[in-house]
């Protein structure tokens, strides 16, 4: 089990303010102190954890953003704003009992109960709402609803049109079943796959019924997304109307070995064909700011100075990783024998 971080290393609390500036981190990340106001169990596995400034308010957050919450000095993991952007110093997060946890989510779900301090970053948007967007689909598989939550809570206070589309094993098992029904009961269809009487999504089917200018957005497991984006394209809509965000990756990081010189620090390392950059920065005292380590968070992001990575992760798009100056350290690695990095 995990030793619960008192405060973040390097992170001083007798500041005036709850926020503070990391200085560990190459990306400066600021901490925000906060307090668990309230918790709620759905479906006996989903912990829904509302946060308070402790000490000051909150940063206001659009529709689509995720924090990190710091769990120890080793372990830091992200997760989607599920309330809505609207209601000022409070911030839901949704955190699942996963069987197959690394310990980060299964410690907070087993440990953070009301009252608790605990210090989160501010908010940060890799998935947001398009501005101009006419309606939008948003299309969740289990925990994944969490962040199209909090789009429907600004879609609808926009006036604007949208559809909820949510898959669950059961939904009695399911979290956010009754504030779905609360909320937005006119705009949601819920899809069981494991009820008495199973009703699976067809995704061809409903992007065939629409007008074709629709923005789509999906977020739950890998296969899941996969699945639900190639029938996305197959209807027809474009890369750029569909908007996805990873939770996990199925990853392969292994490859040929190659050597990455920390230009900052002044040291060269021998990344091993079964090791990863991140690995060998942090046998040699280098600390890197992580998160998800499987190239979906975007968290370890670091500039390339020279050199051609090797790009595996699921974060950079297709654009950013032609330019070939930005690196996920947890999971790519080079196509030459030398990387320099900004580190």
């Amino acid at each position: 089990m995990p030793k619960l971080l008192q405060a973040p290393h390097g992170i001083s609390t007798a500041a005036s303010t709850c926020v503070n500036r990391s200085s560990e981190s190459k990306v400066k990340s600021q901490f925000i102190k906060a307090r668990i106001i309230s918790r709620e169990t759905h479906g006996g596995s989903v912990a829904v954890i509302s946060l308070t400034g402790d000490g000051c308010k909150l940063p206001a957050f659009s529709a689509g953003a995720h924090i990190d919450i710091f769990v120890s000095d080793d372990i830091t993991r992200q997760y989607s704003l599920c309330g809505s952007p609207e209601i000022a110093n409070l911030y839901k997060v949704g955190i699942l009992n996963d069987p197959e946890s690394r310990g980060g989510s299964s410690f907070i779900y087993e440990h953070f109960d009301k009252g608790r301090t605990v210090f989160i970053s501010t908010p940060r948007n890799h998935f947001p709402l398009e501005n101009n967007v006419s309606k939008a689909i948003l299309i969740g598989g289990g925990i994944g609803i969490t962040p199209l939550l909090s789009m429907a809570y600004k879609l609808k206070s926009e006036g604007k049109p949208f559809e909820i589309h949510y898959c669950v094993k059961t939904s009695k098992t399911a979290g956010f079943i009754d504030e779905l029904a609360q909320n937005f009961a006119d705009s949601t269809h819920i899809y069981e796959s494991q009820s008495a009487t199973p009703n699976k999504l067809d995704a061809m089917a409903l992007f065939s019924r629409l007008e074709g200018n629709e923005e789509i957005y999906i977020c739950g497991p890998d296969k899941f997304m996969e699945s639900i984006r190639s029938s996305a394209s197959s209807a027809g809509f474009t890369e750029k109307q569909i908007h996805t965000e990873y939770f996990s990756g199925d990853i392969d990081t292994s490859g040929q070995a190659f050597e990455v010189v920390c230009e900052q620090s002044g040291k060269t390392l021998s990344v091993a064909a079964d090791e990863t950059i991140a690995d060998a920065l942090k046998a040699a005292g280098i600390k890197v700011q992580m998160s998800c380590a499987e190239g979906v968070c975007g968290t370890c992001i670091t500039d390339v100075l020279e050199g051609e990575p090797e790009h595996r992760d699921l974060f950079l798009s297709d654009e950013e990783k032609a330019d070939n100056d930005q690196i996920a350290v947890c999971c790519s690695r080079a196509k030459s024998k030398r990387l320099v990095l900004d580190i």
